[in-house]
């Protein structure tokens, strides 16, 4: 399927997807990413009258910001900002910090954002009648890059089969600044984080191997652990079978 293909299915895939959930529009984080932006477009073309992104910084960087903008700007797209700021300083100040014992030594705060987000978003879907949709990859998806009941907490994810290449061809089809498609991938969780540093893997070496299982041992071995420790999080609670 060549990329025109692959963007006109999505489009239909996303209007009918809102539509048989009896919805009425979709709803968006749009956090000047390519993912992000590229998941903007797409809607807006499955649903032209009724797609709403949603600026949502939280100690963001500027420039994130400014790419966001730009990106509704091109493609009209209706826009609302939440500064998130004050509210995160609330929650993670009034909350124990065991960031020292944590497991594994991972952060924690830096998640309170990402689900922070969720929320609002579900917010304007429930007040619009709207759809929650997100913007992960298949290579975010298969390494558990993502945060359970934050970015992972939505409603369809229409880039979810696409590893991160399939995702820039599709921006450059679809016409999304190259500002936005050249720059470091980036949750934005706190001053210069990217993706691939927290990772330890390139999306390069990470798709290779989900196309065609092209990959050294190590590049392998790190790509399933991620996959097996984060299944929790593409599954839905388990509950007794009794």
């Amino acid at each position: 399927m060549d990329t025109g293909q692959m963007a006109d299915r999505l489009t239909s895939w996303i209007r009918d997807k809102v539509t048989r959930a009896g919805c009425q529009g979709t709803v968006l984080g749009l956090s000047g990413g390519i993912d992000s932006a590229v998941t903007a477009v797409l809607c807006k073309r499955a649903l032209p009258d009724t797609t709403l992104a949603v600026l949502m910084p939280c100690y963001s960087d500027p420039q994130d910001r400014e790419h966001a903008l730009a990106l509704a700007h091109k493609f009209s797209i209706p826009t609302q900002e939440v500064v998130l700021d004050s509210v995160y300083d609330s929650l993670a100040g009034a909350l124990p910090d065991f960031e020292a014992e944590s497991r594994a030594g991972l952060p924690s705060k830096p998640n309170i954002k990402v689900r922070l987000r969720m929320l609002t978003l579900y917010y304007f879907a429930n007040q619009l009648g709207y759809m929650v949709v997100g913007s992960s990859n298949r290579s975010e998806l298969a390494t558990a890059y993502f945060t359970k009941y934050g970015d992972g907490g939505v409603d369809i994810m229409p880039l979810g089969n696409l590893v991160k290449r399939q995702v820039k061809a599709l921006a450059a089809f679809l016409g999304v600044p190259q500002d936005i498609i050249a720059k470091p991938p980036s949750a934005g969780l706190w001053p210069g984080q990217t993706d691939e540093a927290e990772l330890g893997l390139s999306y390069t070496e990470i798709d290779d191997y989900l196309s065609g299982g092209q990959a050294t041992k190590e590049v392998r071995e790190s790509v399933e652990a991620r996959r097996a420790a984060g299944q929790h999080k593409r599954q839905p609670p388990p509950v007794p079978d009794f």
